[in-house]
């Protein structure tokens, strides 16, 4: 089953949309890349898929012990290289959760399984995944 269409719209977009629930997003090359920079680029969405996939998983995990974890937030960071070829070499993650009602045990439990979600393990071993928890 199609998970996403995705059709170039011109002037360096594109518009994707979820086929089973019909939500879209745009793209748009970045201002460093020759776009106008206006939403996401490309590779903004691969730096938010990671960030957004292991805040996920942590928790749906959560969730199953009974955990709240309203209030988590990340700050992310891209960077980006062009030698030999352009592409993301690192993304810089910030977890915050203020006031973190879980002990030091389920704390290393969470930070684990939020580093082994689904997206981190696909990407690249060339891709610097700088990820500091703050809880």
């Amino acid at each position: 089953m199609i998970t996403v269409k995705s059709t170039y719209s011109g002037g360096l977009r594109t518009n994707s949309v979820h086929v089973k629930s019909g939500n879209t997003y745009i793209t748009d090359a970045p201002v460093d890349n020759n776009g106008k920079g206006e939403t996401f680029s490309p590779t903004d969405t691969v730096a938010t898929a990671l960030g957004t996939c292991m805040m996920t998983v942590m928790a749906i995990a959560g969730e199953k012990k009974g955990i709240d974890m309203d209030g988590m937030h990340l700050e992310t960071q891209k960077i980006m290289v062009a030698d030999p070829k352009r592409r993301i070499s690192e993304l810089k993650m910030d977890f915050y959760w203020d006031n973190c009602p879980l002990d030091d045990d389920q704390k290393v439990w969470l930070k684990d399984v939020g580093l082994n979600c689904p997206v981190a393990l696909s990407l690249s071993d060339n891709l610097k995944q700088n990820i500091t928890f703050h809880f």
